[in-house]
């Protein structure tokens, strides 16, 4: 069975209308979640705790599709 990670970050953001972070040296990273349900356990909480501020958003990236195992070339290898 392939293992799909989640990875849990988030932090401010220069405008709430778009994704770029204000700082990305502040950017918080939650952690990194064995499946999509803890992952959003732990979104949610983030998200809950910083309701009151308009420019916070936390993200849930899916790790296993950076690299995907059966193409000859995924798009990381690219970038090297």
């Amino acid at each position: 069975m392939t293992q799909r990670l989640h990875l849990v970050f988030g932090g401010e953001l220069k405008d709430p209308s778009n994704k770029e972070f204000r700082d990305v040296e502040d950017i918080d990273i939650v952690g990194i979640f064995p499946n999509y349900e803890e992952a959003y356990s732990a979104w949610k909480s983030k998200a809950q705790q910083t309701v009151d501020n308009a420019h916070a958003r936390y993200f849930i990236a899916h790790l296993h599709r950076l690299r995907d195992e059966e193409t000859a070339a995924s798009a990381t290898e690219e970038l090297g």
